[in-house]
């Protein structure tokens, strides 16, 4: 599929209303080739797993070169759309982030999600008109989702407060080009169900606990739901476990369940 049909692909999957697609963050080529085999119809990255996976820490301090390299082995590993978590862009000018994420569009990405953090809104908003000029100059278009963290970081006092911040920097985001809204961190139904209804953008939202189930999601129009970080978090919580065991004890037996080298060879074999 060429890199503009992946484009189409990935914009039409956030226009199923009762439909979300599910996205299982990977963080390299071998788990992108992994969660694709499984069905998923796109590949997301998760900032921290690449970081982590590279050895750094997550938070803006990957150099976005090495992001365009990982995101480069994570599109010829798969078939499917994918999608980069780029953090903020890498930097606060944004002319500067139009330039650090042009290799990174050069990998034939659909889509890549960028945030506010602790920013103001103006500050993203710039950066999607900058990122947004930058794709038209080059003849490119990427689904931009817009990642704001008004619940993830508590940036308002109540719940009430939180929905009205989030909804106010939606209607920013989507007059500077934002395709897509993502708030981490948001759990409750009610708060959901009224982003989802006014934003104006499709609704993206993170798994975290007491998140409804995918029914309800899709019932209050929810179009996009990411694991994050949680499947490497739970990948590296299990290497800690196993290493630490065979370093205490030497005992082989703790790697029964294993997957099967079979398996996991049969994933690359016909490489692409």
């Amino acid at each position: 599929m060429h890199s503009k049909e992946k484009v189409a692909t990935f914009r039409g999957l956030h226009e199923r209303p009762g439909q979300p697609l599910i996205l299982p963050n990977a963080w390299d080529a071998g788990s992108a080739r992994l969660v694709e085999a499984l069905g998923a119809q796109a590949v997301a990255t998760t900032s921290a797993g690449v970081a982590w996976s590279l050895g750094y820490a997550d938070g803006n301090h990957l150099p976005a070169s090495i992001l365009a390299q990982r995101a480069a082995e994570v599109v010829r590993a798969v078939a499917v759309p994918v999608t980069v978590d780029a953090e903020s862009g890498y930097s606060d000018d944004p002319a500067t982030v139009a330039k650090n994420l042009a290799p990174l569009f050069a990998t034939g990405v659909a889509g890549i999600n960028i945030e506010d953090g602790l920013d103001a809104p103006e500050l993203l908003a710039k950066k999607i008109e900058a990122i947004k000029r930058s794709l038209a100059a080059q003849g490119l278009d990427v689904f931009v989702n817009v990642r704001t963290d008004v619940f993830l970081k508590g940036l308002k006092p109540s719940a009430d407060e939180k929905v009205d911040e989030t909804l106010a920097r939606a209607k920013i985001y989507q007059s500077a080009g934002a395709d897509g809204l993502f708030v981490p961190g948001m759990a409750d139904a009610a708060h959901i169900g009224a982003v989802a209804k006014q934003a104006g953008l499709p609704l993206n939202v993170m798994a975290v606990s007491g998140l409804p189930k995918r029914e309800e999601l899709a019932r209050l129009d929810v179009r996009r739901l990411s694991a994050g970080s949680a499947i490497a978090q739970v990948a590296w919580q299990s290497v800690q476990r196993l290493a630490r065991q065979f370093l205490a004890d030497g005992d082989s037996g703790i790697f029964s369940e294993a997957m099967g080298y079979g398996d996991l060879q049969g994933l690359f074999v016909d490489k692409r």
